[in-house]
């Protein structure tokens, strides 16, 4: 029995010996590097795991420990916390301080994500989340100042709706309204204008009517249509048989009667509406298409390239109605008759 004792007072003692090198190990790699406090640029890309993050600050001299940075992350509840960007770190953070830093997203650059069919308010809402720039400050610069844009000649008019490119951005937090804008546009001229110019300059001779020297002119009714086609289409074999629709119309000179167009207003809508009733066609918007014939005065959203492309080679068909199903793929049909039908069997749940 002594003997039992003996060896059971020998096992605690081990582990508690154990145990206080263990918390000697994470105390002393949870301390700084270093008291120099010179900045250290850091860039946590997206994506990146806590053990890669890990890596890099272990590379730039930050931490003591990676094992340490990584224990700390699991038993705090951070490891899946940590935000990408560009931060400005120093040798003589803890562990826990550089950790604190990283979950708040403290960083001098930010990844920031503009998914596709966004419109200037929707992209305004998001800078101003992410604590970039104050949305009616953006607003006013992007709706009112194209014209001060003038490094970007294929800009049409004075709203820069329709050329605000959907993209992911790693924008400075003290980038400013212009600084943000200017990246967008950087990022249309080189996936669109640049990649794109010649079918662009051919579709604003086939489609509108235009001269091939009136580029800006062109370009701007291609991304209206572009645009319409975004907030339209919910499957992507749709887009191409919309922007099909909208042309053939146009080539009749029919009213487009693009749902989304109805209830659109620039620096205040965002999302479509659910539904569109009667009354909404009432509305007496130069955007509204079931009453103003031709193209709106403008794109109704910033489309992706994939609704460009749509505009840039619609579907060899000669629809001109569609009608929404339930799951957001479209009937389309060549005549009235055929479109009434349609909109019946969609009612009565049919496919």
């Amino acid at each position: 029995m002594r003997r039992i004792i003996a060896v059971t007072k020998a096992y605690i003692v081990l582990l508690l010996v154990l145990l206080a090198v263990c918390v000697w190990v994470l105390v002393a790699g949870s301390r700084p590097v270093s008291t120099d406090r010179s900045p250290v640029r850091v860039l946590v890309t997206r994506g990146a795991s806590a053990r890669e993050i890990a890596r890099v600050l272990s590379d730039q001299g930050l931490i003591r420990s990676p094992f340490v940075f990584l224990f700390t992350c699991r038993i705090s509840g951070n490891t899946g916390t940590l935000k990408p960007g560009v931060y400005e770190l120093n040798r003589a953070m803890s562990v826990p301080a550089i950790i604190r830093t990283l979950v708040r997203g403290e960083s001098l650059e930010s990844w920031i994500t503009i998914p596709e069919g966004y419109t200037a308010r929707q992209i305004a809402d998001v800078l101003e989340e992410r604590r970039i720039v104050q949305s009616e400050v953006f607003l006013r610069v992007a709706l009112t100042r194209g014209s001060e844009f003038p490094r970007y000649p294929f800009i049409y008019g004075d709203s820069l709706e329709g050329y605000l490119f959907p993209d992911t951005y790693l924008i400075a937090r003290d980038a400013g309204p212009a600084g943000v804008i200017e990246k967008m546009l950087d990022a249309f001229e080189r996936k669109v204008v640049d990649a794109y110019r010649e079918q662009i300059e051919q579709a604003a001779v086939r489609r509108f009517g235009l001269d091939r020297e009136a580029f800006a002119e062109g370009l701007h009714k291609l991304l209206t249509v572009a645009s319409m086609v975004e907030r339209e289409a919910r499957i992507a074999k749709d887009r191409p048989l919309i922007a099909a629709v909208i042309y053939n119309r146009l080539k009749r000179n029919m009213k487009l009667e693009v749902d989304a167009t109805v209830t659109y207003s620039p620096g205040d809508s965002r999302g479509n509406k659910d539904r569109v009733y009667y009354r909404d066609l009432n509305n007496d918007s130069p955007y509204n298409t079931y009453r103003r014939a031709g193209l709106p005065p403008g794109p109704i959203c910033n489309p992706g390239l994939a609704a460009i492309k749509a505009a840039l080679e619609p579907a060899h068909v000669d629809y001109l109605y569609y009608v929404a199903r339930p799951d957001g793929s479209h009937v389309f049909s060549r005549t009235l008759a055929e479109h009434n039908r349609a909109k019946r069997a969609v009612r009565n749940g049919a496919r």
